[in-house]
């Protein structure tokens, strides 16, 4: 079990800073192998933002090379986001993908997501 928990969201103006960090506690910690950052705006369905796997390089949306930029460390996982524009503004949510014994397969966890408002 993997438990996620999300900080960090609030209202900011466009073209400023934000910083999301997930924590992460429970049995599977140490089994995570995907972490990633999802986000949803109101009237659209979820979609990945940046995702990183261990001992491998960071995955991108198109939408948010070069401004986003994704780290974690064991237990955490972070997201820094400069010059966000009003297109940012969604519920973030933190994702933890651990394997199962079946190769290939893994479990999902979410987190309750952190809401982001980017003024223009």
């Amino acid at each position: 079990q993997v438990q996620l928990v999300e900080s960090g969201g609030g209202l900011v103006q466009a073209g400023s800073s934000v910083r999301l960090t997930c924590v992460a506690s429970g049995s599977g910690v140490l089994d995570m192998d995907v972490m990633g950052w999802y986000r949803q705006a109101p009237g659209k369905q979820r979609e990945m933002v940046a995702t990183v796997a261990r001992g491998k390089s960071p995955n991108y949306a198109d939408s948010v090379k070069g401004r986003f930029t994704i780290s974690r460390t064991t237990t955490q996982l972070y997201l820094q986001m400069n010059s966000l524009k009003p297109e940012d503004a969604a519920v973030y949510y933190c994702n933890a993908k651990v394997p199962r014994k079946v190769a290939g397969f893994y479990t999902d966890y979410w987190g309750l997501g952190t809401q982001l408002i980017v003024s223009s």
